[in-house]
């Protein structure tokens, strides 16, 4: 079959830059798309009179014998298919023939044919993650409500800093990924317009119903200009930002985990199914599945830099440099569903011991409770830090833990200190002192749980298929 772009041409092309140009081992993923947008862009020609109904459904039968094909693993690849778009056409000819088989292209580009089919592709496999999103969060959620009761040192700077319940820790995550799955379904809504009809990128000369086109692919509404239509791949770009925040988020995730997991904490081990050993070193039980997790979004935060620099020089509309937007696209889908189900596997399979975090807890985790101590009698809080810090200091200088100093050490550095201070070494009634809404204490944890729990009732859907 003679190339679609050959007329013009009389050269033979350079085998090299053949393999170069080609791009079927890669962009053969898009094959439904490309199936389901022709046979849609067919009732549109219908409709126009360019096709009889008869034609119509010669292609509408044909494209569903190469869907057949393609579903089973059977369809023949030839040395010329240079694209998806080729391949199929090709497929199609030699089914039904070229007399009808030719007039499918009629007024299309493969410049608005490959927007609808990434668009078509994207749009649906983004819905295919929401549910993976959500069960990490459900599972986190669950977890942080089976073990409420542990609490465990919080950390700044990588400091021990103040009091938290492990399940505070948890269900930071729950919360950070259901902004991420909220900016998953935005960018999916972004995704899905149609730029079916819009030509190369002048626009459809037969008139094309493009309303119809975009009803009958399940889009929103059309892209209103044909050169914004075939040259826009923000919405590659957004997913690829998506993907490599969520990475990043799950990245931190594993940092705190892979850190509590190590014999210096001691927090938590990991499944022995997300484990792997050393080559060398017997006693040796690695956190690879977090480590990957971690190393692999630094490979998507390259896809998603790597495009946006191609695409900052682009010149108006379609150029062949936007055939880069498949392959990281596709790296970056395929990680970031992967680690998704990864991470959940970790988080429903950890074991934690709460001794060891208990035992991580330090009096000096309460000197800011012993500064709320005066400020509920009325003392200035920049007041009350500096006695705080002064309680610190004389500890350290003896040696000893802050709850053994006695009450007249206390008073020595401020009068406002009653016996009751003593009450102050307990880090439970810390924690639980932290009850504003998105605090550490078990009510407002509770309370994070619930609204964690309806929102998750309330937003339950099927799972999309692409």
């Amino acid at each position: 079959m003679a190339q679609t772009w050959g007329g013009r041409f009389t050269g033979k092309t350079d085998p090299l830059m053949w393999q170069f140009n080609e791009s079927l081992r890669y962009d053969r993923r898009l094959w439904r798309q490309d199936l389901t947008g022709s046979q849609a862009y067919a009732c549109a020609l219908e409709k126009k009179g360019i096709l009889s109904a008869t034609e119509r459904q010669q292609i509408h039968d044909g494209l569903e014998q190469v869907r057949a094909e393609w579903a089973n693993g059977t369809f023949a690849v030839k040395p010329a298919d240079e694209d998806i778009h080729s391949a199929n056409e090709r497929r199609l000819s030699e089914i039904i023939g070229n007399g009808v088989a030719g007039k499918l292209h009629t007024g299309r580009s493969r410049n608005d044919q490959v927007a609808t089919d990434m668009r078509l592709w994207l749009r649906d496999a983004g819905r295919d993650l929401i549910p993976l999103v959500r069960t990490f969060i459900q599972v986190t959620t669950e977890r942080a409500a089976s073990e409420i009761e542990h609490v465990m040192p919080g950390y700044t700077h990588l400091q021990r800093a103040q009091p938290i319940r492990w399940s505070h820790w948890l269900l930071q995550w729950a919360w950070t990924l259901k902004a991420d799955l909220e900016r998953l379904e935005q960018v999916i809504a972004r995704c899905n317009r149609c730029p079916l009809g819009a030509g190369a990128l002048a626009g459809n000369p037969f008139e094309v119903d493009r309303e119809m086109l975009a009803s009958m692919l399940h889009f929103d509404g059309v892209i209103e200009n044909s050169l914004y239509a075939t040259t826009d791949r923000d919405f590659v770009t957004e997913f690829m930002f998506w993907a490599s925040n969520t990475l990043v988020h799950l990245s931190r995730w594993s940092e705190d985990l892979i850190l509590y997991s190590t014999a210096e904490f001691g927090f938590v081990s990991m499944a022995d199914a997300y484990s792997t050993g050393s080559s060398i070193m017997p006693q040796k039980k690695n956190a690879d599945a977090l480590e990957l997790i971690r190393g692999k979004s630094g490979r998507l935060l390259g896809n998603l830099v790597g495009f946006m620099t191609t695409n900052k020089g682009l010149p108006s509309t379609y150029n062949k440099d936007l055939q880069e937007d498949k392959e990281p696209l596709f790296d970056s889908y395929d990680t970031v569903q992967a680690i998704l189900q990864i991470a959940t596997g970790v988080v429903s399979t950890l074991q934690i011991h709460p001794s060891k975090m208990r035992a991580a807890l330090t009096t000096d985790l309460l000197a800011t409770d012993l500064a709320e101590y005066l400020v509920r009698r009325g003392v200035p809080f920049r007041e009350t830090h500096h006695v705080a810090g002064a309680a610190v200091k004389l500890a350290e200088t003896r040696g000893i833990s802050m709850a053994d100093l006695s009450l007249a050490d206390l008073q020595n550095l401020h009068s406002g200190f009653e016996a009751d201070v003593m009450k102050v070494w307990d880090f439970e009634a810390s924690v639980d002192r932290r009850n504003s809404t998105g605090g550490t204490s078990r009510h407002a944890v509770e309370g994070q749980i619930a609204a964690l729990r309806a929102w998750l009732a309330k937003t339950e859907r099927p799972q999309a298929s692409s």
